[in-house]
């Protein structure tokens, strides 16, 4: 045989290359299978479900308000997103009007949290990239929306601000804390400018993220990518301009056009300073009044729907209300929708850059843990 018709011949062989459901660039567990050819991956599938915890089936039958305290249980990083919302479905069934002054407090608790979480989405992305300066650094400036939150809250991570009609009274803001949230700004921004400046200069780290994992705006829509991934593409989709909570604050909705992995860095980097620009906002014009109006009643009410914008994107509550207690609670997260488009974005690219494509989406396996796929054979 020729040498020729010997290649010819030749078959291409697929290899699968497993990680997980433990991998040491991963903050929680889950299972990644490429399917790779001459080390491309041709093929990925993601499987999540080690963590589920049954939180909504815990909270039927539960009081509502108490039903509401364990939303926050659903993530370490989105606390505060999960228990408000789940409060603004309780307040909407029951058309219940919240103190201005408690909307006011809500609104510096959930931005707080986005710097907290985008700032822990830059540290991890510096540690899956082998940088670990860049992710102390990151970690460092995250310290000051940490401290800021158990300030306000009592708690680093899960901070218990949202009660049906309010606030809870340990949240109110006086003067002191008021400074100390300014202060803490003015820190935080000086320290993201810093991060980015250093960040986009680093010719190494650049060419390790642009190009990479790329998400067109036609398969964003497709497999209904959600918040900075969404707008990474380009689509300048964001909830907050559409919640009446959000109507006193001026902001700017942050794009990129790429869709890649350096698109979705760059969007935390520069929704770090707008989140900086709605706490500013809000603490310098806190409206004077109550934090918490308990004068509302209970009653029975059908399936009752609340969607936020939180740090990752859109963040759906629904539940029914009977006796004063929670039926047929449903908790859908961004990461569900994200975590799927990543498997399509890891297809193209070199396995060494698996990990950072599925990473940019800043998933959250452990609150996604809460869905079946059901298989029709």
């Amino acid at each position: 045989m020729t040498e020729k018709n010997r290649l010819s011949k030749q078959e291409v062989i697929e290899t699968e290359v497993a990680m997980g459901t433990v991998h040491p660039a991963a903050l929680e567990p889950y299972r990644v299978r490429l399917f790779v050819e001459d080390e491309i991956v041709k093929d990925a599938e993601i499987t999540i479900g080690v963590t589920h915890r049954g939180i909504e089936r815990i909270m039927e039958g539960l009081p509502v308000e108490k039903a509401n305290s364990i939303t926050e249980k659903v993530c370490g990083i989105c606390s505060n997103a999960h228990i408000w919302n789940s409060v603004l479905t309780a307040e909407k069934g029951l058309g219940i009007e919240i103190p201005k002054r408690a909307n006011y407090i809500r609104i510096i608790a959930e931005e707080l949290e986005r710097l907290h979480s985008h700032c822990l989405y830059l540290a991890h992305g510096s540690e899956v990239l082998g940088h670990e300066t860049f992710a102390m650094r990151a970690f460092y400036l995250r310290e000051t929306a940490m401290e800021l939150l158990r300030m306000i809250g009592g708690n680093r991570v899960q901070y218990g601000v949202s009660i049906i009609g309010g606030v809870r009274p340990r949240c109110e803001l006086d003067q002191m804390r008021i400074q100390k949230i300014l202060e803490g700004m003015d820190a935080m921004e000086k320290g993201i400018l810093n991060f980015a400046d250093r960040f986009a200069s680093d010719p190494i780290v650049m060419s390790r993220i642009e190009g990479i994992g790329v998400i067109t705006q036609k398969q964003a829509k497709a497999l209904e990518v959600t918040g900075p991934c969404l707008r990474a593409t380009g689509i300048a989709q964001d909830l907050r301009l559409t919640m009446k909570e959000y109507e006193d604050f001026d902001f700017d909705v942050i794009t990129q056009d790429d869709g890649d992995v350096k698109s979705n860095i760059l969007m935390r980097v520069l929704e770090i300073p707008e989140a900086i620009k709605i706490i500013r906002q809000a603490v310098r014009n806190l409206p004077k009044g109550p934090v918490v109006d308990r004068s509302w009643e209970m009653f029975d009410c059908d399936t009752i729907k609340s969607y936020i914008e939180v740090p990752r994107g859109t963040l759906y509550h629904s539940y029914a209300i009977e006796d004063g207690r929670v039926r047929g609670s449903i908790i859908r997260t961004p990461s569900m929708s994200n975590i799927g488009a990543m498997q399509t974005a890891c297809i193209g690219d070199h396995v060494t850059d698996a990990q950072l494509c599925i990473v940019q989406c800043d998933p959250c396996f452990t609150c996604t843990d809460r869905a079946i796929e059901v298989i029709k054979l």
